[in-house]
């Protein structure tokens, strides 16, 4: 701003009216540079006003959500289960994605108030997890929170051993079982993290026997030409108090034709069957009387082209020793096969003989493909049936050897 002096005015004649002039205008400059400073007595105001909309304004697109996760980011040696929980209040859930440092998601599912989420598997040991979570208020708004963390490494760890073997072919009578190295004290958890798919499909249930072996079968034998296909995500399961699975592992088998042999001990035959047609009825000799062959429903579980087999084993003592028993097939852990036999002499469908065992006329050595050992061992797969009918003992125990379907399907899946 200029300021111009007054024209015609000395200081000495018009001191007095020079000094008011100046006085007046350097009020005017003031009251200008205040004005100015100020920005306008009404703008002001103004301002302020627009400000404190602004904050409004923000404050009302905030969520009233509030997401919690727990563990706390940046925990370690968090368990495996129980331990990951998404929760919400003043609001509900929409999504929640919890992922390894490898991508894989773990599946779970929102309550149907949308206040909390849980996982539907538990979790891998030693592994880095990242959790990331949405919610919404009563009016849309958003609200996000990620977390990561850390799981236990364990000093204690099981394993399952599993028959049939991946890519076999089986019988109809195979089950599918798992003989854990360590005796299972949370057997849910463990049932838990095994996933059996089959096609055509079919229901498969698991039963336990003692608290280390659990096998899977349906209520009838499996049909012929099924697949199955079995997953075990042991990985991180607490099979007992502080010993975890350390395994994951997909098996896949199928199963072959419908074999099943029907042993007769009374009248010394065995009817082989294809698809429920005889097929052949071959002469045998059962169990003599005082060591009778087992009642029941058998499984093949070991094909063995020769093999010894010695009295002492099996609590007969020094009573035989045969060292190359021909085309011999292992029906119990405890000792039962059907098996070739060339000391037989006459005993073959007309009278039973042996300690316990199903025998077949054979030759030493076994080389006559002929003959009805033979026949039959060339023939039968592991998974096929023998049944054996009207012999003096009592049925055989559905955990000697894979032999579960001399229990009701009820007593199976009780």
């Amino acid at each position: 701003m200029n300021v111009r002096p007054i024209s015609g005015a000395s200081v000495d004649a018009r001191g007095r009216r020079g000094s008011k002039g100046l006085l007046a205008l350097a009020s005017g400059v003031l009251l200008l540079a205040v004005t100015a400073c100020g920005g306008g007595g009404a703008q002001g105001p103004a301002s302020s006003e627009g400000k404190g909309k602004g904050s409004e304004t923000a404050r009302s697109e905030q969520s009233q959500a509030v997401v919690t996760i727990a563990p706390e980011n940046g925990a370690k040696s968090v368990d495996t289960s129980g331990a990951l929980k998404v929760a919400a209040t003043k609001g509900k859930l929409t999504q929640v994605v919890v992922k390894d440092t490898k991508g894989t998601a773990i599946a779970g599912r929102i309550s149907a108030d949308g206040s909390a989420w849980t996982p539907d598997i538990h979790l891998a040991a030693s592994t880095k997890y990242t959790v990331h979570a949405l919610a919404k208020d009563s009016e849309g708004r958003e609200a996000a929170e990620d977390s990561s963390f850390t799981t236990l490494t364990p000093q204690n760890t099981f394993v399952g051993y599993f028959t049939p073997e991946d890519g076999s072919t089986v019988g109809v009578g195979m089950p599918f079982s798992l003989r854990f190295t360590r005796g299972i004290t949370a057997p849910k958890a463990v049932e838990k993290a095994i996933e059996i798919k089959t096609e055509p499909a079919v229901e498969v249930a698991g039963h336990w026997f003692g608290n280390d072996r659990l096998d899977f079968r349906p209520e009838q034998y499996w049909k012929a030409g099924t697949k199955v296909t079995v997953k075990l995500n042991f990985d991180g399961v607490e099979g007992r108090s502080g010993v975890y699975g350390k395994q994951t592992k997909t098996v896949s088998f199928t199963i072959g034709r419908n074999q099943v042999s029907v042993v007769d001990a009374k009248k010394h035959t065995m009817k082989v069957m294809r698809e429920g047609k005889v097929v052949k009825t071959l002469p045998i000799t059962a169990g003599a009387p005082g060591t009778a062959t087992w009642n029941g429903q058998m499984v093949i579980t070991e094909k063995l082209t020769v093999t010894r087999m010695n009295g002492e084993t099996v609590g007969f003592g020094g009573e035989y020793d045969i060292k190359d028993v021909p085309h011999a097939m292992r029906l119990t852990t405890s000792g039962t096969f059907i098996h070739g036999n060339y000391w037989g002499g006459g005993a073959f469908g007309n009278y039973n003989a042996s300690h316990g065992c199903i025998g077949l006329r054979d030759v030493r050595g076994g080389y006559d493909s002929g003959v009805p050992a033979a026949w039959f061992f060339n023939r039968s797969m592991v998974g096929d049936v023998v049944v054996v009918k009207n012999s003096q003992d009592r049925t055989v125990a559905p955990d000697n050897g894979m032999n579960g379907w001399n229990m009701s399907w009820e007593d199976w899946k009780a």
